[in-house]
């Protein structure tokens, strides 16, 4: 699997990284390893789910988390995650 998160700012990509993880293991698992790596390397506390990040996750592999999601304040408009590649 391959997960393509992205940072924006005024409608300008500023930071991405995609993740990959071959483990065999369920795809919530994967997903979830490989957003708390991406946080990691971005240096962010970890996004919480609300119900329409899940739902637009589920229905488009794709989800953004606004401010909203993040406890913490962020110095950007969204983190974007996109599956790219499935197992």
């Amino acid at each position: 699997m391959r997960i393509w998160f992205k940072i924006f700012k005024d409608n300008r990509l500023q930071k991405d990284i995609v993740i990959e993880d071959y483990q065999d293991d369920t795809r919530t698992h994967k997903i979830f390893r490989a957003l708390d790596e991406a946080c990691y390397q971005f240096d962010l506390g970890k996004p919480i789910w609300l119900d329409k990040t899940i739902s637009d996750f589920k229905r488009h592999s794709k989800a953004q988390f606004f401010k909203d999601n993040f406890i913490e304040t962020i110095d950007f408009d969204f983190l974007e995650i996109h599956v790219i590649e499935e197992d």
